[in-house]
């Protein structure tokens, strides 16, 4: 496979801007591993074959499982996630799958999120989930190829 054209992040000269973005969100006061587990899991239901290698990439350089990693989408069954990480998963779960359930992400899950990150974080969270996927279409829309740096 190759690319359609190269990421639009690059051709419009955006770079720098996602990069203020992703420093925002990692102010936010959020564990990297549960940001990266939010994106890694978000990415999979997108299907995005470049964000789920760089995810799982990321997670190995933190040092995290191989069970971990992988079972991300298997996570409410898996006994490999803490409470506040399955709160994390929910909730990048909700916010990506928006077309399938008309109330978006319920009071269930946000009050189960907020048993656990204040608002700085949650906004972290929800900040990590949108950014996840607005590259997830990017990637898909230009065909961008895994393990290919932009």
């Amino acid at each position: 496979m190759e690319a359609r054209i190269q990421n639009p992040a690059v051709i419009l000269d955006a770079s720098g801007a996602v990069q203020q973005l992703y420093k925002a969100v990692n102010s936010g006061g959020v564990e990297p591993a549960i940001l990266e587990l939010v994106h890694l899991r978000a990415s999979q239901i997108n299907g995005c074959a470049p964000c789920v290698y760089s995810g799982m990439g990321n997670m190995r350089r933190m040092k995290e499982s191989e069970e971990r990693i992988g079972l991300v989408a298997a996570w409410h069954d898996a006994p490999f996630y803490t409470d506040e990480e399955k709160a994390a998963l929910a909730l990048a779960e909700a916010a990506t799958r928006l077309a399938d359930n008309p109330e978006g992400v319920s009071d269930a899950v946000w009050d189960g999120a907020a048993q656990f990150f204040d608002e700085k974080q949650l906004a972290a969270i929800v900040m990590m989930v949108a950014l996840t996927n607005l590259f997830n279409r990017l990637n898909h829309v230009t065909r961008q190829v895994a393990g290919q740096a932009w």
